[in-house]
């Protein structure tokens, strides 16, 4: 009696588990999962066995419905748990087959009917042991008899074996509950031990078979004692069975003869159907390489035909390139360059243009550029440029020539003697303009050819503004009413002379910059877009920059811009190279050279009627120059440049000169009180504050800086020149100064500066003058006062009396003679003070910081007598406060 280890209830209910209840599990045994080979049965790849459960499960219907029968396949998980991992339906189930490549016979398959893949293998399922297979595929067989009604083939295995092992292991079979088919509907029925013995019967030998075995055996029936006779008995009747065999085998001898004979014709035959069939395999192969040349053939030739057909048209597209048409050829060779075939010019141009870069490698592939029609072509293209560009550049070398000819031959184009005319090139930019393309593809053809036609435009357009300029400048100044006679400032003249208004000279130089900045800033501009110089745009439209338009609001604006489009994808280019650049500048230099003298001969002019309208035009270019900003308009700001640096040395000039007559008068006679310079310069200072009116100072600040240290140093000098005047002459001429330039200081940071300057000599020189005044008229009192105070240092107060010449009665003496009459000497200074004054203004004044300084003195002498001669009697400070206040 076989163990149950396999279906124990615990793996049932495990599996119970695992479906949720829904189906009653039969049985449920441990296998191993294979794969089989096809073909191979003698693998069976144990090597890749997997554990799996093999559970047989019925779910019961309800009403009306058939039992239904599973097979269901469960695998353990990572954590040693059931899971379901393949569901069989157990009536699509049509083969059991016990491999016979597995000794143990426990491995076997089963085949159903509904698998997807014919291709792969089923799996292969192998038991423990022969009791745990005949127990797992008795059941499957009896499940499959009762609710289908059939049976599956079984391969493999006797069905006596499985007969005899159920009858053996009866009491080992587990009840099952099935739902069987009745008239009266689906009932359960239990399957007892001895139903189970007929059901296995019955499926394992069928009711024929019974009846033929029971027929064979039955005449045979005898004890248990006779087997040993029966055996005997068999063996017999199975020598006579083979005797009638071999002798129905020689009764048929002839016909075996027939037979042998009729298979050696037959092998004849064979034979030669295969010599046959050889010879036409033969052919068909010598056939089949025939065909496959001839394919080869065909299929070169269509190859070549399709080659032929793209050659031609390649070849269609580079003579298409290689063509010049004769309306260009005829244009590019000797074409006329009147404005009435220009639009045939620029269009073979462009034509030329295209068909020389097609001609080049990144456009022309690489293999046909070596090609001898590309080379002779491109050298004929390259001639008719080179014809073209020497035709082109002569013919406009020639035009510019001429436009600048025309104009210089009519006056009316020049201002003239009552008109001043503003330079008009509207209609030389019109005419130009018509060749402005032209150029364009010029230097597209050859860049070379651009520099002989900025010289030639050069050297035509700079004679006419020169001449522009030359014919302005002189009427401007012939036009000016202006004084002719030169002022000077610090020598000689008097106030009088410098009233008369020389405004206008300035306004002519302002005139001059209006016209002709604008003008050389257009030009500027216009040069460099004509020429095709690849910069930024130079100013904005009408050629003026913002700071000119705020000068000249009333001028008309000229629309300068050339009204065309880049030709060679230099639209998104914001700047170049400094080298084209610096040659933009340079053509600039040759274009506009020589108009600055005109410029300077203005500046000469307003120098020599006003020199102090250096100021304004300095003012008036300083502006103009902070609005020129564009680097190609570098010639304008050159000129700008130099015309300030001109207007600074004129400018310098005159304060030179200023200052040389300034030192002049150190060189004259004795120089009593205040110099003529200081008024005059508090004169020239103010008038040169008028001219600055807002601009730079920068200019008028240097000048008071050199004119007025230079005044300094010669008022110093010529106060050194008689020391008893020195202080005197400084004081007067310094509280002049103050004075004169008070107002002015309080606006100019740089007079405000040398107004103090001034201050603080003027206070030193008082304080030396009055000092001087005061020791003269009490000399012994403050000779006394000066001895008591150089002893405190050596010797102590009470010890001062009894030293030389500093008794009590020497006190006396001293007192008696300096303040016995002290009206008469303060009225004394007061004359003194007065006599050597020049300007009645600085006594109020004078006499009061002097009777100031004396009072501190006499104070101070006063104290210290009171501490050395404590009983003396001295005229006290009050006393002395109201002497000086009664003169």
């Amino acid at each position: 009696m076989a163990k149950l280890s396999a279906d124990d209830e615990e793996l049932r209910r495990a599996c119970e588990a695992v479906i949720d209840g829904k189906e009653k599990v039969v049985v449920a045994i441990r296998v191993s999962k294979s794969r089989g080979i096809w073909g191979k049965p003698g693998k069976l790849g144990r090597q890749m066995a997997k554990p799996r459960v093999l559970a047989l499960a019925i779910a019961a219907r309800s009403k009306g419905q058939n039992a239904k029968a599973f097979l269901r396949v469960l695998k353990y998980s990572t954590g040693g748990v059931l899971e379901p991992a393949k569901l069989y339906k157990l009536k699509h189930l049509t083969k059991v087959e016990v491999m016979n490549n597995d000794p143990s016979g426990c491995t076997f398959m089963l085949g159903f009917d509904n698998l997807r893949s014919q291709s792969v293998a089923p799996p292969q399922w192998t038991m423990r042991n022969t009791n745990d297979r005949n127990r797992l595929l008795l059941t499957i067989l009896n499940v499959h008899k009762d609710v289908l009604g059939r049976l599956p083939k079984v391969v493999g295995i006797d069905v006596v074996e499985m007969a005899l092992w159920a009858k053996e292991n009866t009491p080992t079979v587990t009840r099952i509950t099935a739902q069987r088919n009745f008239p009266d509907g689906p009932v359960a029925a239990a399957i007892t031990e001895s139903d189970l013995k007929v059901t296995v019967e019955k499926e394992l030998v069928s009711q024929v078979e019974e009846e033929d075995i029971e027929a064979l055996v039955g005449p045979y029936v005898m004890g248990i004692n006779e087997a040993e006779a029966f055996s005997e008995r068999l063996k017999r009747e199975l020598l006579a069975l083979e005797a009638a065999n071999v002798h129905a085998i020689l009764e048929n001898a002839p016909l075996i003869q027939e037979v042998l004979q009729g298979l050696e014709v037959a092998t004849y035959c064979v034979e030669d159907m295969d010599e046959w069939l050889g010879i036409f395999n033969l052919k068909l192969r010598h056939m089949r390489e025939d065909i496959a040349s001839i394919e080869i053939r065909n299929n070169k030739l269509e190859m070549q035909s399709v080659n032929s057909e793209s050659l031609i048209d390649e070849l269609d597209k580079l003579l298409e390139r290689l063509r010049v048409p004769s309306e260009h050829a005829t244009c590019l060779t000797g074409g006329s360059f009147d404005e009435a075939n220009m639009a045939q010019n620029i269009e073979a141009c462009e034509w030329l243009t295209s068909a020389l870069r097609g001609l080049e490698v990144p456009n022309l592939d690489r293999s046909y550029a070596n090609m001898r029609a590309v080379k002779e072509k491109k050298t004929e293209l390259q001639k008719l440029r080179s014809t073209f560009v020497r035709r082109a550049t002569e013919f406009l070398r020639n035009y510019f020539a001429s436009l600048v000819d025309f104009m210089i031959s009519d006056k009316s184009y020049f201002s003239q003697r009552g008109q001043l005319k503003r330079p008009d090139h509207a209609d030389l930019r019109y005419k130009c303009r018509t060749y402005a393309r032209l150029l364009q593809h010029l230097k597209t053809l050859d860049k070379n050819c651009m520099t002989p036609l900025r010289k030639a435009y050069c050297s035509s357009l700079n004679l006419l503004l020169r001449r522009e300029a030359r014919e302005f400048a002189n009427e401007l100044r012939a036009s000016t009413k202006a004084p002719r006679n030169p002022t000077v400032w610090l020598e000689g003249l008097g106030q009088s002379a410098n009233s008369s208004d020389t405004s206008n000279v300035s306004d002519a130089y302002a005139k001059m910059l209006i016209i002709f900045i604008p003008l050389l800033v257009d030009e500027s501009s216009f040069f460099a877009h004509f020429m095709c110089f690849e910069v930024p745009t130079l100013v904005a439209s009408g050629g003026i920059s913002n700071a000119t338009r705020n000068v000249s609001h009333d001028d008309d604006n000229d629309d300068d811009d050339l009204g065309i489009m880049d030709i060679d994808d230099n639209d998104g280019k914001t700047g170049k190279s400094s080298a084209e650049l610096e040659v933009l500048n340079e053509s600039l230099q040759e274009l506009l050279d020589g108009i600055q003298e005109d410029f300077y001969a203005v500046v000469d002019w307003a120098y020599k009627i006003d020199p102090l309208r250096c100021i304004s035009m300095y003012g008036i270019t300083e502006r103009y120059l902070s609005g020129q900003k564009a680097d190609a308009a570098g010639f304008v700001r050159r000129l700008l440049d130099d015309l300030q640096s001109r207007i600074s040395v004129q400018f310098g000039r005159f304060v030179d000169e200023a200052c040389h007559q300034i030192e002049r008068n150190e060189r004259t006679l004795r120089q009593t009180g205040v110099l003529p310079y200081i008024p005059r310069f508090a004169t020239l200072a103010t008038r040169m504050e008028q001219y600055i009116q807002g601009q730079s100072r920068v200019l008028v600040d240097q000048a008071y800086s050199k004119l007025i240290n230079i005044m300094f140093l010669t008022l110093e000098k010529i106060a050194q020149a008689d020391p008893k005047y020195t202080d005197i002459i400084l004081l007067e001429n310094y509280a002049a100064f103050q004075n004169s330039l008070y107002d002015l200081a309080n606006v100019v940071p740089t007079l405000a500066k040398f107004y103090h300057q001034a201050s603080e000599a003027y206070e030193q020189a008082c304080t030396r003058h009055i000092g001087i005044i005061i020791y003269s008229q009490f000399e012994r009192l403050f000779s006394f006062n000066q001895k008591i105070e150089d002893l405190l240092y050596t010797v102590s107060p009470e010890e001062i009396p009894f030293q030389l010449g500093l008794s009590k009665m020497d006190l006396r003496k001293m007192l008696r003679s300096s303040l016995s009459s002290v009206d008469r000497s303060i009225s004394s200074m007061y004359k003194r003070l007065q006599k050597y004054l020049t300007s009645d203004e600085l006594l109020p004044s004078l006499w009061d910081k002097c009777k100031k300084e004396f009072l501190d003195k006499y104070e101070s002498f006063v104290q210290l007598i009171a501490k050395i001669y404590p009983n003396e009697s001295i005229i006290s400070v009050d006393e002395m406060r109201e002497y000086m206040a009664s003169m």
